[in-house]
């Protein structure tokens, strides 16, 4: 499928590739990207983040592509930036360098994201093949319905690797994107948060070639403080209210309890329970306030 807008213009996008240590598959990967049927090749820039081995030795094909290397591993977001900051194209499309993802449906990808007037459109790994590690399932479903509840949007994939979006809205949040791989994530909260428009296509997530570089238990909780440091960010009245009323509830059934289990009400702690969670809503309100007056 051909990337071409309403016009029947060829659409002109830059393709990033962040790689770090992926001997195993960016060769193929690329090769696999050159064979693709594009109406125009698109501008494909990979960032080496610092490999051990230089990418530029492993590829065949320079002359097709546009490398750029880090002289030291500044980490999945931190590439990802330097590809967008030296893309010429304002749309943007990025994919992983594992060869884990079907990069022959970038095309239809963007031609969706043309047609379509979206703000970002994202390749959610839904598909018939996902090949996803079943130690990651369970952090991986928790973590989606908490951004999903805390963004009030059903998100079919938070974090996936593979999607198309305007330059000029990650140029707007560059300031809070991390350099690590929660860049995804933080561009997902960030864009759901703020209204913009984004369309989840079904794709197929293949086994990946090599080592993952992903921390079950150490990126898991990165990724919850994530979520909720966004969302504090953007709407803090989110957090903030659900928190007031699970005090309160806390305090009134402090209250109740200590009547029934012990015929005498603990007034008292009810009074500093109940107004802790007046406080905590105070706060989240002129948070919100805050936020909506300086803009984002």
């Amino acid at each position: 499928m051909r990337p071409l807008n309403e016009k029947g213009i060829t659409v002109k996008f830059s393709l990033i590739i962040p790689a770090y240590n992926e001997v195993e598959s960016i060769a193929g990967t690329i090769d696999k990207l050159i064979k693709t049927p594009w109406q125009d090749f698109p501008e494909i820039i990979i960032v080496d983040d610092g490999s051990d081995e230089k990418i530029s030795d492993i590829i065949t094909a320079k002359e097709k592509v546009k490398i750029i290397r880090h002289k030291q591993n500044r980490g999945y977001g931190a590439a990802l930036k330097t590809g967008i900051k030296n893309a010429k194209y304002d749309i943007i499309a990025i994919t992983d360098a594992d060869d884990t993802y079907p990069n022959e449906r970038i095309p239809e990808l963007v031609k969706i994201f043309e047609e379509g007037g979206f703000d970002m459109v994202v390749g959610a790994r839904l598909g018939k093949n996902v090949k996803i590690p079943l130690i990651r399932k369970p952090a991986k479903c928790f973590i989606t319905k908490l951004a999903s509840y805390l963004t009030g949007t059903k998100i079919p994939d938070l974090n996936s690797g593979l999607r198309v979006i305007k330059k000029d809205v990650v140029e707007k949040y560059i300031g809070i994107l991390p350099d690590g791989f929660s860049f995804t994530s933080t561009i997902t909260l960030a864009t759901l948060t703020n209204g913009y428009s984004i369309k989840y296509i079904p794709i197929d997530y293949f086994q990946r070639e090599g080592k993952s570089k992903i921390k079950p238990v150490q990126d898991t909780l990165n990724f919850i403080q994530l979520i909720i440091r966004t969302v504090l960010y953007f709407d803090p009245l989110k957090i903030f209210v659900p928190l007031s009323l699970i005090l309160a509830f806390f305090a009134f059934l402090v209250l109740i309890g200590s009547w029934f289990l012990t015929g005498k009400a603990m007034d008292v702690t009810f009074g500093v329970i109940l107004m802790t969670s007046i406080m905590v809503l105070v706060i989240g309100m002129l948070a919100d306030l805050i936020d909506k007056r300086i803009g984002r």
